[in-house]
């Protein structure tokens, strides 16, 4: 039986119990606190009956900052796919893609001059102030 669990980074437990039973070897002649499944339950003996513990279930789901990055993967993943179904289909759209790679290739490096520089110039050019 598991004691407990814990999340970890994007993961998120709640509610559960955390004792671990014991089955008693010889349940016809127990001893106080010896603890014993009967069924689907868990029992305790109490030194003259067997008494049923409450027992919860514990649900462990992802947090909502994973979610929303499965979620925005999903959508990438899609619009790659339609992406390569369209230039397949007409292979002009390829050049036009080929013009999107290189302008984000652009961008890649360009954005790494301004953060390195306070000002937003970059090679003479000043950013915020064309």
């Amino acid at each position: 039986m598991i004691k407990g669990l814990m999340g970890t980074c994007g993961v998120t437990v709640s509610a559960g119990n955390t004792s671990i039973p014991y089955v008693s070897p010889n349940p016809s002649n127990p001893m106080t606190g010896m603890l014993r499944v009967n069924n689907t339950e868990i029992e305790v003996f109490n030194g003259s009956m067997w008494q049923q513990l409450s027992t919860s279930y514990a649900t462990v789901s992802l947090d909502q900052d994973i979610l929303d990055i499965i979620q925005w993967a999903r959508k990438q993943r899609e619009q790659e796919l339609v992406r390569a179904r369209l230039i397949e289909n007409n292979p002009a759209l390829e050049n036009a893609y080929k013009a999107i790679l290189r302008a984000e290739q652009n961008f890649d490096i360009l954005s790494k001059f301004v953060e390195e520089d306070d000002h937003g110039i970059v090679a003479g050019y000043n950013f915020n102030n064309p």
